[in-house]
């Protein structure tokens, strides 16, 4: 083991912190999932920075943790931006949380750490769960490469473009939505996705949590008219991959062909009819005269 990774897993929960913004992660759901870092980091610093008071302040409730609460959300951040930037240059040692889950992942949070990099105060991701993470590895997709696209648009229009935009995309799809738009929209996606493997996770970490996996149609006709409670997160598998080319087919169309047109309009119509690149039908196409020439003249 490298010694920079044992010092890590040897060093001990600090009393103290550095002055800095911590980045806080906090239970989606299951309050017992805050880590014991998160827990010396909340306890030990200036204040937390938060989307709702009453929410964060329910989870310092129950783990005994008084500090002052700053609130920074959507409608507020850029007016307060500048005032928390100016505690952090003054030393401060800010929190920032988000109501459930990892901070910057679909909230205004980023702007703060993009603007505290800049002013060259420290920052420090403190890791913890995520709802992302959760319904990824809980859904049984592939999740070598995934990409997390957010919420879509509310209006039909934009949400179908967007769709359609994300089409191609080679990875497992992750979408926030709500419960209320969740039949429509998994209607559209099996229109423009196709009939792909998803999951509908719901309450994740909570008393009714469920996974609910099948194909596009199939959830979507599940879910039609009768949209569920809670907080929701769509996975959907990864576009099917196209089956590589039929060598045998190509050289066997290409022979009828050549005999009849030049190498190039024989190229065309053959990777037109199999689905296969030009460039390589073409150079397949050339070799296969430069043989048969080569045979007629021995």
């Amino acid at each position: 083991m490298p010694a920079s990774a044992e010092n890590a897993q040897n060093q001990p929960i600090a009393d103290t912190l550095a002055p800095g913004l911590y980045v806080t992660a906090t239970p989606i759901g299951n309050a017992a999932d805050i880590t014991l870092r998160a827990l010396s980091v909340l306890k030990h610093c200036d204040a937390i920075v938060v989307e709702d008071t009453r929410v964060t302040s329910r989870l310092l409730a129950l783990y005994g943790i008084s500090r002052p609460l700053l609130v920074y959300n959507d409608h507020n951040a850029a007016s307060m931006r500048p005032k928390l930037l100016q505690r952090l240059r003054e030393g401060a040692r800010l929190v920032l949380v988000s109501d459930a889950g990892t901070p910057l992942i679909s909230d205004p949070g980023h702007k703060l750490v993009r603007e505290a990099r800049e002013a060259e105060c420290a920052v420090f991701p403190v890791p913890g769960a995520s709802a992302v993470l959760a319904a990824l590895t809980s859904a049984g997709l592939p999740s070598d490469r995934f990409f997390f696209a957010g919420f879509l648009p509310p209006k039909a229009g934009e949400r179908r473009s967007r769709l359609e935009s994300l089409k191609a995309i080679p990875a497992t799809l992750i979408f926030y939505e709500s419960a209320q738009r969740l039949g429509e929209s998994l209607a559209e996606m099996a229109e423009i996705l196709g009939p792909r493997e998803a999951a509908v996770a719901r309450e994740l970490t909570k008393l009714h949590e469920e996974v609910r996996r099948d194909t596009l149609p199939e959830l979507a006709a599940f879910y039609a008219g009768a949209p569920p409670k809670g907080e929701i997160v769509l996975v959907v598998g990864p576009p099917a991959e196209a089956e590589p080319p039929d060598s045998a087919r190509i050289d066997a169309l290409l022979i009828q062909a050549l005999p009849f047109m030049p190498v190039k309009a024989a190229a065309s119509l053959v990777a037109d009819a199999t689905g296969s690149g030009r460039r390589p039908v073409y150079l397949r196409a050339l070799a296969l005269k430069n043989e048969s020439e080569s045979g007629d003249g021995d």
